[in-house]
């Protein structure tokens, strides 16, 4: 055939295009030196040739039969070169990404036997990566999102992708001048694996914020109304507080939609944006141009409804609630059709989903817009009825499946209603004993041709016991606290030793224990809760008994005189009844409850006599109602009030005492106080006579509160509340009981309750410092019979997640309280404003710290205005 070939022929075949090419050199030059005419080699058809040996050069720690082997070449195997066996066998090392530099080259040609060899080199993996410029917990989420662990293969495309993944996502958070810089440096060691290090420098630089934003092209909507309609997209404003101005990207695109979104609101749904840019003034500020086209304005023609055969014209009229001539709103038409944004809207859509009407379709159709006036048709599918067929919860380890069922609104072979779905999930979230966020109501099988579908409820349990350890310093002494709340709690399983896990649970019963102790004090409390009792009806009955036990100090010792106590005993039985009547939002509760108050030798201001006792025979009525959204830690919509009377018997209708004339004698013994020679024997006959009218207490009490909750924002929740309480009295003479009152001020708590009294939340002022003055003009030390409160509360979670769920507040408060009618003014409170943080966590309850700052006098203390006040929170309600 002639001469040997000395030269190397390279066939650097990547793309395949440019192998092809190059192949047709070879083979040009090549008919020079072996005598070949380069006709008849032409370019798309080669020249078929036996595989002679294959070697493999280059770095690369894999032996030479397995690249040989999984390059699909093999010697003794015909092909054509060019052709497409070489260029399959580099795609296939290419495809296994473990290498680089991928050369075939032909070594020499014997007759039809051609000699190949390739050269190649590994991919280097990655040894050690080092990110700078982020917080450490931020390197995680990088590693994972862009695949960089160790031993990973570093090509080109790797580098690039995460240069180009981090500059989106930098972008996206409005660091717009961020500056990603990745450096590899190979590592240099006696592993034979290729292996580099790599450097990851983030530079995100500072948010960019908005100068200005200018429209072009509105004549109609002011610049004002349209920047108002970009929720989240705001100019520098130094004013604001809720929406920053630095620029979001991802923000800024869904404003772009909010503002045709609003020209449609306007009549305007021909609106269009015909560009916006971004002019960078600095590496600080940005500023944003809009050119919008207006188009003219449309209103509302015939609206006709075609498909309807439940629902006649007239009534689907009322839940459309648009008439010919009004100003065409295409965003409000939708709403009217489908809300999204509200699972139990009022509109069309779902007024046939919540009376089975499940695979129904509604659509508005412009069928006319001749002289801007849109004519439209309501295009429905009503489909068949559905009916739940299979109905079932997953995700319940610990909470028995009767307790869940008994809650759901959905039973099999009940007609499809959407408001039951949706209010089975707020009942679900009520319970507490799952994560409320987690809820989710899967919908499966759904067959139109039949008419069911299958519901499965997936919840996520959490803790739902909480312990309660303290200790600390006051009141003179160490006071330690130790509280049990079992909130999912099994009383039938107390005795099966298989069911401590560590305790007997889901029954969805509720008990608690307490027990709080210092030198000067005892409190033991016990209660059990069981919401179904009988476990036909939602009937929740309850019980609680609770004793108190207090030493008064003796100041020569300062320590506790055990032979001064006041004892309190108590026990309490009740019933709440879930009522239909308006609807089943509403419970009717009850409950009968007794305390015996024993004082021995236990003289102080508090009361008028040291030795003796009172009964309180109590019984109380209250009327509630709570439809507050699915999660009760942070209820974003709804509303929730109660209104109670508790009452006692009126003993002076019969017990034959005349009180007048006690009333009287008290008095004249009052005047004698301040006579020494006569004030023993007065003050002993005060006592016995105050004995008298409180053996047993004699009275009235009336309470009122409601909240509301609406959400102004996504998750920023607006919480107005309001409060009311009176404390009256039968019989005039006999006078108002000196237990039971209200004290206000402070964080609401008390660490025991001497006299059954009622401590009443308000931030920025002394537990219990606000009480009406008395005749002297001091505060009184027996709390008030009246009081009114007013809150208005901004929320905003941090996290809801199931293992502590935190959120921001800050907060306007005002309130008062009276001795009687005659001083009472709603109007006249004693106002705060401040901050503060909750943090609930399953084991622990809720946890909090306020900070008040008061605007007006503590009563009887002038000059104690403007102050500050911190109020830690525990297990305060929500």
């Amino acid at each position: 055939m002639g001469k040997q070939v000395n030269n190397l022929v390279n066939i650097n075949i990547l793309p395949i295009t440019t192998y092809l090419k190059h192949c047709l050199a070879i083979l040009i030059f090549a008919s020079s030196i072996f005598s070949i005419q380069a006709q008849e080699l032409p370019y798309n058809t080669g020249k078929k040739y036996t595989l002679g040996d294959i070697t493999v050069l280059g770095n690369t720690s894999f032996s030479e039969q397995t690249i040989i082997t999984y390059s699909g070449l093999r010697k003794g195997k015909e092909m054509t070169i060019p052709g497409e066996d070489i260029s399959a066998a580099i795609k296939k090392l290419w495809s296994s990404k473990l290498f680089s530099d991928i050369e075939i080259y032909i070594t020499k040609i014997e007759g039809d036997v051609a000699f190949l060899q390739i050269r190649l080199s590994d991919l280097p993996q990655l040894n050690e990566l080092k990110i700078n410029g982020v917080r450490k917990s931020k390197t995680e989420k990088i590693i994972k999102e862009n695949k960089l662990n160790k031993g990973v293969k570093v090509t080109e495309n790797l580098i690039t992708t995460t240069k180009n993944y981090l500059t989106r996502k930098y972008k996206k958070e409005g660091f717009l001048n961020s500056k990603i810089h990745i450096n590899t440096i190979d590592v240099k060691d006696s592993i034979q694996t290729a292996r580099v290090n790599m450097v990851l420098n983030i530079d995100k630089g500072e948010k960019v914020k908005i100068k200005d934003i200018v429209f072009n092209g509105n004549n109609v909507l002011s610049d004002k109304k349209l920047r108002k309609s970009m929720k989240s997209t705001k100019k520098i404003n130094r004013i604001r507080i809720l929406k920053r101005s630095k620029f979001i990207d991802s923000a800024y695109q869904a404003d772009l939609s909010n503002i045709i979104n609003t020209y449609k609101e306007n009549g305007y749904r021909d609106a269009r944006i015909l560009s916006d840019s971004i002019i960078i003034n600095n590496n600080k500020t940005i500023s944003l141009q809009i050119n919008v086209n207006e188009g003219e304005l449309y209103t509302f023609g015939d609206i006709t409804f075609i498909g309807n055969t439940v629902y006649s014209d007239a009534q689907l009229n009322r839940l459309l609630r648009i008439k010919k001539g009004d100003t065409y709103n295409g965003v409000l038409l939708q709403k009217r059709i489908a809300d999204d944004s509200k699972p139990d809207a009022f509109d069309i859509t779902n007024q046939y989903q919540n009376h089975g009407y499940l695979f129904s379709s509604i659509n508005a159709v412009e069928v006319s817009a001749d002289n801007n006036v849109i004519d439209m048709e309501i295009r429905i599918s009503e489909g068949k009825p559905a009916y739940f067929n299979n109905v079932s919860v997953v995700g319940n380890d610990k909470t028995n499946d009767h307790v869940i069922y008994r809650e759901i609104r959905t039973r099999p072979g009940q007609l499809y209603s959407k408001a039951n779905v949706v209010r089975t999930v707020r009942e679900l979230g009520q319970l507490g004993f799952f994560d409320a966020q987690e809820i989710t109501p899967n919908f499966n099988n759904p067959n139109p041709v039949e008419g069911t579908i299958d519901m499965e409820y997936s919840v996520k349990e959490t803790g739902s016991s909480q312990i309660e350890l303290q200790g600390g310093y006051g009141g003179g002494g160490f006071i330690g606290t130790l509280g049990l709340s079992f909130n999912n709690f099994s009383i039938k399983d107390i005795f099966k030793k298989d069911a401590y896990k560590p305790i007997p649970s889901g029954d969805g019963q509720k008990l608690a224990l307490r027990l709080q102790a210092s030198r000067f004090y005892q409190t033991y409390s016990f209660s059990f809760s069981e919401p179904w009792l009988g476990g036909k009806r939602p009937v929740q009955f309850t019980t609680s008994l609770s004793h108190t036990k207090q030493f008064r100090f003796n100041p020569s010792t300062r320590n506790a005189d055990k032979n001064q106590s006041f004892n309190i005993t108590g026990i309490t039985f009740g019933l709440a009844k879930r009522l239909s009547v308006p609807d089943d939002y509403f419970t009717l509760s009850q409950a009968v409850s007794y305390q015996r108050y024993d004082l021995n030798n236990y003289n102080t201001g508090l009361f008028t006599f040291g030795d003796g006792y009172s009964n309180n025979l109590s019984y109380t009525i209250g009327l509630s109602r709570n439809n507050t959204s699915v999660d009760p830690i942070f209820p974003t919509g709804g509303s929730s009030f109660s209104a109670s009377a508790k009452f006692s018997i009126p003993y002076s209708l019969f017990n034959g005492v005349d009180y007048s004339t006690l009333k009287t004698e008290r008095d004249e013994k009052q005047v004698l106080l301040s006579d020494p020679n006569q004030s023993a024997d007065a003050r002993a006959r005060i006592s016995e006579i105050d004995q008298e009218r409180y053996k047993w207490l004699e009275f009235y009490k009336v309470k009122f509160k409601g909240d509301w909750y609406t959400q102004l924002v996504k998750n920023l929740v607006l919480k107005p509340s309001v409060e009311f309480g009176f404390l009256g009295a039968y019989n005039n003479d006999r006078g108002i009981i000196p237990f039971e009152r209200f004290f206000l001020g402070g964080d609401g708590l008390g660490n025991y309750s001497l006299d059954g009294r009622e401590s009443i939340q308000l931030r920025g002022y002394p537990n219990q410092s606000l009480a009406p003055l008395d005749e002297t003009g001091r505060p009184s030390n027996d709390g008030g019979t009246i009081y009114n409160k007013f809150s208005l509360e901004l929320r905003y979670p941090i996290t809801l997640k199931a293992s502590a769920k935190i959120y921001a507040l800050s907060f306007l408060e005002g309130g008062s309280s009276y001795n009687n009618f005659k001083d009472f003014n709603p109007f006249n409170v004693n106002r705060s404003a401040g901050l503060g943080v909750r943090i609930f966590m399953p084991a622990f309850g809720l946890l909090g710290i306020d900070f008040g700052h008061r605007f007006d006098d503590i009563p009887g203390t002038p000059g104690s205005s403007n102050n500050w006040e911190t109020h830690f929170i525990i297990g305060q309600q929500f």
